[in-house]
Parts: structure tokens; sequence; C-alpha cells
């Protein structure tokens, strides 16, 4: 089963102990806090007490994706507010093992975020370091963009990189993730589905999530 995981950003903050009620209820086993500065991308999100407050809300797994210039500043205060994995852009970090060996020692799970552009190549060096890979499938910074379909072919070259270095390592995929392309994702190595949109969009969020966590690989005849 891939783990499912929710994107609070697409959901209604006006009512967001609701969706962290209703994610609590899910299937879900992580809940994904993307953290956005205006510089390392054009919007700005939300910080640190949003965060404080979805930890007391949840058990599930804090998945903070920080989308911001220099992550290694703030480190320790992201394990303040609990988050579990900690994922930084390998675009934004100029000493990349250096942020992951610092997010290790501060207790957390490390996560390195490629940019669809970014070839997986850039982190041949550092996979051991690495307990995730999110492969953006879209342009970060706004939700509700349509889905990169290139990332198909990068997750199945990425799965094989993990393969041959007897990583452990888990494939996540941020972004236009719906029924439409989870199978595909899955069949070529994906572990890890975020879903923003087409969960907080749908009539039964609960439901939705149950169905993208059941899917399973199509099997070859």
């Amino acid at each position: 089963m891939a783990i499912i995981a929710p994107s609070i950003l697409a959901a209604d903050f006006l009512r967001l102990g609701d969706a962290i009620e209703m994610i609590n209820r899910s299937e879900a086993g992580w809940v994904h806090c993307d953290v956005m500065d205006g510089k390392f991308v054009p919007n700005i999100s939300f910080g640190i007490p949003v965060l404080e407050a979805v930890r007391r809300a949840t058990t599930k797994i804090l998945d903070v994706h920080l989308m911001i210039v220099e992550p290694e500043r703030y480190l320790s205060v992201f394990k303040s507010c609990g988050a579990d994995v900690l994922t930084v852009h390998q675009e934004a970090c100029i000493h990349l093992h250096r942020t992951l060996q610092a997010i290790r020692d501060l207790g957390m799970k490390t996560g390195v975020a490629l940019n669809p552009s970014t070839p997986i190549s850039t982190l041949e060096e550092v996979l051991p370091l690495i307990d995730v890979v999110c492969l953006m499938s879209v342009n970060p910074g706004f939700g509700g963009q349509k889905f990169i379909s290139s990332v198909i072919d990068k997750t199945a070259r990425l799965k094989q990189m993990i393969n041959t270095s007897k990583s452990s390592t888990l494939i996540e995929i941020d972004g236009g993730v719906s029924m439409a392309n989870a199978q595909t994702l899955i069949q070529a190595g994906a572990d890890i589905l975020v879903a923003g949109n087409f969960v907080f969009t749908a009539s039964n969020p609960v439901h939705t999530i149950s169905e993208l966590a059941n899917i399973r690989p199509m099997v070859n005849i």
C-alpha cells in the first residue's frame, strides 16, 4: 500500500481543525505541510504557529516540506514544531550533505525535494543520507497545477538508482496526484503520494484517501 499524505495547503484554513480531524479518521499515513517563504517560490503559505497546532491535533507522521531559502537556519525550529520528516530542496542547499546530517542529528527523517527540471543524478552522492526523495510533479509554489507526466519516467529511474545503491530511500510524489495517475506512479516505484486538491475538493475525502491508499501495482503476466 502507498502512504497517502494529504497536503493541508489545499484545505479550507477557516476549518483547518476539521481538515485534520478528517485526516485522522482516514487511511492517510502522513500529513503534508508546505512551508513557503515567497523567495524560493512566489507564494507564502504558513509557518510555525500553524505547524505547532497541527502537531497538537494529530498523531500522524508530520511531513514538513520546506520551500524556503537557507533552510539550514531553521532545522531546530521545525524539530521543535514536531516535524517527523523534514524535506529541503536540493536547489536551496549549498551544502546538502551537511544539512542532511544536521536533520538526522536532530532526530528527524531526512527528505530532499527535486524540482521537475532537476536531475536525479544530483542526489547520487548523498542518497545513503536520504530517507525520502520528494519528486515535484508540478513546479513548486501553488496548489492545483497540472501533473507533469515526465515525472513518471523520472520515478522509475530513481527507483532503479535506489535499488542499485541498496538504499532504503522512499520516493514521494508531490503535485497533481489523482486516480488518473496514481497507479502508474506506484507501478513506477512511488511509495508516498501527496494529494491536495484531489482530496480536499472531493465530496467524500475519507473515501478518496482510501481509494488512493488501496491502489495496487498492476500485475505483469
